[in-house]
């Protein structure tokens, strides 16, 4: 059975830190590419960054970049983001999603974890 168990998210205040955690298990982790979304309410549902099987990792919007980090631990079978100088915009579930490195087809969605950024 395919799982993507999230955690790590929560409540912070402005200029805050989380590091979110995504453990993968019921399929070959390291032949995924994993990333994370967002989806704040009433929009849609917005890459933020994705890291490829080898290890090659990309932030998606310009005002993320500097600021969150995505890794992964094959040997774990977990991927993390790692979200720095949070802003009350950063306000959203954060979802991980892994697909296949060549059939893109085969993917998954973990439940989403709440982050909050709020004084």
């Amino acid at each position: 059975q395919v799982q993507l168990v999230e955690s790590g998210g929560g409540l912070v205040q402005p200029g805050g830190s989380l590091s979110l955690s995504c453990v993968a298990s019921g399929f070959t982790f390291s032949r995924y590419t994993m990333s994370w979304f967002r989806q704040a309410p009433g929009k849609e549902r917005e890459l933020v960054a994705t890291v490829t099987s080898t290890g090659i990792s990309t932030t998606d919007a310009e005002s993320l970049k500097g600021r969150f980090t995505i890794s992964r631990d094959n040997a774990q079978n977990t991927v993390y983001l790692q979200m720095n100088s949070l802003e009350p915009e950063d306000t959203a579930v954060y979802y991980c999603y892994a697909q296949h490195r060549t059939w893109r087809s085969d993917n998954y969605w973990g439940q989403g974890t709440q982050v909050t950024v709020s004084s």
